[in-house]
């Protein structure tokens, strides 16, 4: 787990306005304006006339209704906004970074966005089903967000 400060106003046009995000799943996430509005990206699979395989969100199907909750002149008070890494996406990084878990063993790769009101803040995360000691994941996982965020954001 790492904590990156981030260039507030790029990471915002990133995360609101582009397709810089959009392949990560949307877990949840709350706003705080004039009121505090809370998101949680878990799909109920009886409203679709066909269900979905997959269980969240992907951030591209909430990306403009945060940006309705956020847009206006005044910033917001605050925000949290958890994403993780797609399963399909979580597969490949395993196999692009020779790690030596199964996708079925992790639970998730995160990114956890916060905003306090004045800086903007990633910290990474890892979660897997099963216990290990087995840094490399989270390790290469670290690496791997800080060069997404110095490649694709600071630009």
């Amino acid at each position: 787990m790492i904590v990156l400060e981030l260039n507030a106003k790029s990471c915002m046009s990133h995360l609101l306005l582009k397709s810089t995000f959009h392949r990560f799943t949307f877990i949840s996430g709350e706003v705080t304006t004039y009121n505090k509005f809370c998101i949680d990206g878990y799909l109920h699979k009886d409203f679709f006339d066909e269900k979905p395989e997959r269980e969240y969100s992907c951030w591209k199907e909430v990306q403009e209704f945060f940006l309705a909750i956020i847009r206006g002149k005044r910033t917001p008070l605050n925000f949290k906004i958890i994403l993780s890494l797609a399963p399909g996406d979580t597969k490949a990084f395993l196999l692009r970074h020779e790690i030596a878990f199964r996708p079925e063993e992790v639970q998730g790769l995160y990114l956890n966005l916060h905003y306090d009101g004045q800086t903007l803040q990633c910290i990474t995360g890892t979660s897997m089903h099963t216990f290990t000691m087995d840094k490399s994941l989270e390790q290469e996982w670290d690496r791997s967000v800080q060069d997404f965020f110095a490649k694709k954001i600071e630009d």
